[in-house]
């Protein structure tokens, strides 16, 4: 406890500069505008790349769905022009008579 009375009646320092003094001024305040100017155009910048990068991966995204849809089309035209050729395996594609050779009749 005696401790304690020690450090109770110990004044306390007092300031020796004025507090007036010690201000940021004008030098202070144009340091501040300059930052947030600056943070400002980062942030616009930013913004701006984050746009064009959304918008690149969107349009990759449609050409991608093109590309897959125009192979599907593809493979699907391949598989018509292979489903017309002749089930013996000859190679050459249905001329559109029946299994007894004869012509088809009109309107059927």
């Amino acid at each position: 406890m005696p401790a304690l009375a020690v450090l109770a009646a110990t004044p306390s320092p007092q300031p020796t500069v004025d507090p007036d003094l010690v201000t940021p001024g004008p030098l202070g305040f144009a340091t501040i505008v300059v930052l947030v100017i600056a943070v400002f155009l980062l942030v616009f910048d930013m913004l701006r790349r984050v746009r064009r990068a959304r918008y690149r991966e969107e349009a990759n995204a449609v050409l991608d769905a093109e590309e897959e849809a125009a192979a599907q089309e593809a493979a699907a035209q391949e598989a018509a022009a292979q489903e017309g050729a002749d089930p013996r395996g000859t190679g050459t594609a249905s001329d559109g008579r029946g299994e007894t050779g004869e012509e088809p009749t009109p309107g059927r």
